[in-house]
């Protein structure tokens, strides 16, 4: 079973990053499909999708010798708690949610 951090880490590289948000508007999508997306080779497409698989953010549907993924149910809930937690943790006194954004940046 995936951790938070391993489902953390996964959402950490852009081209995982994007194909789950591809998956959110366009679910049930074939593999070879996101070459067309993303400017990475079939390889490395799949590397990211067994990141993907293992930290229990996408289900798989053979279709055939086709392979389509989708959106997990519930893949993100550890994490949706753990960064509301984080975004409802009280500030220093003084300091508002944006300026705390603009000084990290």
């Amino acid at each position: 079973m995936a951790t938070e951090i391993d489902v953390l880490k996964a959402l950490a590289h852009p081209v995982r990053l994007g194909i789950l948000r591809r998956l959110a508007v366009e679910p049930d999508i074939c593999a070879c499909d996101f070459t067309e997306v993303f400017d990475v080779s079939q390889p490395t497409v799949s590397a990211h999708l067994k990141v993907l698989r293992e930290a229990g953010l996408v289900t798989t549907r053979r279709d055939g010798t086709t392979i389509c993924y989708s959106l997990a149910p519930h893949g993100l809930d550890g994490v949706a708690g753990i960064l509301g937690d984080l975004a409802a943790a009280p500030l220093p006194a003084g300091t508002s949610r944006r300026a705390a954004r603009t000084a990290s940046v």
